[in-house]
């Protein structure tokens, strides 16, 4: 199938990395064969799931600019069935160097292309920015899923996003689709979250998951181990809430998935299993 997904919002702080890492994650615990593809020159994503940027010699920089194969620089993480191509700091000078090249637009779905036929799902990272990558990763996805927090600068930006979605879909990727809006770091306690959670299902409706992703410390925790919340702590709440998002996930994609039904995260068992391997 090869449906890519980027995630994406220009504003900083709302869990748009964390929901990357944790929705691939809990894709591949579902047995999807997933590649997360981190578009961030912070390259939170690929320090997220065990590796040290610093490390990287060659990165998704190297194949939008230089022609790399991606799949020569794919790395397995710990996480069976999920992959990663890696990012590093000089994804900042993408943004130059594309400037003059034909289809600059383009460049990473001419990337994704030669690989997406090995993987099931493959989520993109993207920067807190509407600049050129952005708009590449835009461009190769056939959906995007749009991370919102639940605070009172919500809905800040999001009219800009959109905006740049459509334009998106009109001039250079009409296929692309919105996944669905995205409500995070929703704090049960603060009559604020409710009150957000309630603007944002009035104005967009059936757009809105029905998976909200709660604050919670193992969230916070998971990137300082280099460990996917799966991993870190597979019976916490935000192991939880990603689990949901992605049978919520599948559910509108038509899809069902035997292993499903068996990491239900209401089984404490198999979740315990899921932590151990």
């Amino acid at each position: 199938m090869g449906k890519i997904i980027s995630i994406a919002n220009q504003k900083g702080g709302v869990g748009k990395t964390t929901t990357a890492i944790n929705l691939a994650a809990s894709l591949a615990v579902l047995e999807y064969k997933t590649l997360l593809v981190d578009a961030d020159p912070q390259a939170n994503s690929t320090s997220g799931v065990g590796f040290d940027p610093r490390n990287i010699k060659t990165s998704i920089y190297e194949c939008i600019v230089n022609e790399v194969n991606p799949a020569d620089i794919i790395l397995a993480t710990n996480t069976p069935y999920l992959d990663l191509l890696p990012s590093h700091i000089d994804l900042v000078g993408a943004e130059i160097e594309m400037i003059n090249l034909p289809n600059r637009e383009k460049m990473m779905k001419m990337v994704l292309d030669k690989i997406k036929a090995n993987y099931d799902f493959i989520i993109i990272d993207c920067s807190p920015s509407l600049g050129l990558v952005t708009i590449n990763s835009l461009s190769a996805s056939n959906s995007v899923i749009v991370p919102v927090q639940c605070e009172y600068f919500a809905l800040e930006g999001l009219g800009k996003l959109l905006n740049t979605i459509k334009i998106v879909q009109t001039r250079l990727n009409p296929d692309l689709e919105i996944e669905g809006i995205l409500l995070t770091m929703y704090d049960t306690r603060l009559r604020l979250s409710n009150q957000v959670v309630e603007e944002v299902k009035t104005h967009f409706q059936h757009m809105v998951f029905d998976t909200i992703i709660q604050r919670n410390t193992k969230l916070g925790e998971a990137p300082s181990f280099g460990e996917t919340i799966i991993m870190h702590d597979a019976m916490s709440k935000g192991a939880v809430n990603y689990l949901n998002l992605a049978r919520e996930l599948l559910q509108k994609n038509k899809l069902t998935s035997e292993t499903a039904a068996k990491v239900h995260p209401g089984t404490k068992a198999s979740l315990e299993k899921i932590s151990q391997n």
